[in-house]
């Protein structure tokens, strides 16, 4: 095996740029439009959430992770994963193909693998980062994420308001679900998740998953342990255990080679000028403005 090499003491920051898209899109009026007369506020708010979020933990450089809504194999698992989930409104649509480019301009590097979801990508590149010596933050509105906290990975999980986003390390996963995060899929697995459609156990809501983890250790723990468990917590374990398998599988990211890069860092001048292409004129202004300052 070869050496691990040291990267850059300051982390890589990879973000889910499906999530910060939509979060951006639905938190600013459509009302804000672009040169060619359509809405750029999802491009906007994304911006100012990157710029901000840059600006707090200074990152060695920054991956845009993106992908397709499901995942093959996450569907291929459970036909009705993202059945629910409305189609892309064109709105939005037209600023998820313009914000590659953008992102471009600014020195923040996009990526994809076919078949697979943002949160595949993001994965990946915090397990090599990590495995190369360097440190990670992963920026997420995705609490599927919180499986790659560890030692060497945080979690930036967007929230409402202001504020900038939320740093969630191993101490805060394990304060909000009761588990370590390698037993964040297990957990889906159990209690369910209903923004991906997982259903879970039937009759086993968040503090009883959390049990049957901390009591047997892991999903197959507690689907071998069955026969010790209440009536309904049983039938749970016992008669589904092959679907809670299939859960688990969805809700455990898939692993892919990705190519590191190099440090680098945010250019406000060319990301001034790819804004005022754009027609956001006032988020041109204030970075020139910055960097005339």
């Amino acid at each position: 095996m070869p050496p691990r090499r040291r990267q850059s003491r300051r982390p890589l920051l990879v973000v889910d740029a499906p999530s910060l898209l939509f979060r951006a899109f639905y938190a600013l009026p459509r009302s804000i439009k672009g040169a060619e007369g359509h809405p750029v506020n999802a491009l906007l708010g994304s911006v100012n959430i990157m710029l901000n979020e840059i600006s707090r933990h200074d990152p060695r450089a920054v991956v845009m992770a993106f992908g397709q809504d499901a995942a093959d194999y996450r569907v291929e698992l459970f036909a009705d994963y993202h059945a629910d989930r409305e189609p892309m409104e064109d709105d939005i649509g037209r600023q998820f193909e313009e914000a590659p480019d953008l992102y471009a301009a600014f020195g923040w590097e996009s990526f994809s693998v076919p078949g697979l979801e943002a949160d595949d990508v993001l994965g990946s590149y915090a397990v090599a980062e990590q495995d190369a010596g360097g440190s990670v933050l992963i920026l997420t509105g995705d609490r599927d994420m919180f499986q790659c906290v560890g030692d060497g990975c945080t979690v930036l999980y967007l929230r409402t308001g202001g504020k900038g986003a939320e740093v969630v390390d191993e101490a805060g996963v394990r304060k909000r679900y009761g588990v370590p995060p390698a037993l964040v899929p297990d957990l889906i697995a159990l209690r369910g998740d209903p923004s991906d459609g997982i259903p879970g156990g039937r009759g086993i809501g968040d503090k009883t998953a959390a049990d049957l983890l901390t009591r047997h250790g892991s999903l197959e723990g507690a689907i071998a342990g069955w026969a010790g468990e209440s009536p309904r917590v049983r039938a749970a374990l016992h008669g589904q255990a092959e679907e809670l398998r299939d859960f688990k599988e969805v809700a455990t990211l898939r692993q892919v080679p990705v190519k590191l890069p190099p440090d680098r860092p945010t250019d406000l001048d060319a990301g001034a000028a790819a804004a005022r292409e754009l027609g956001m004129n006032r988020l041109a202004e204030r970075l020139e403005g910055q960097l005339r300052g």
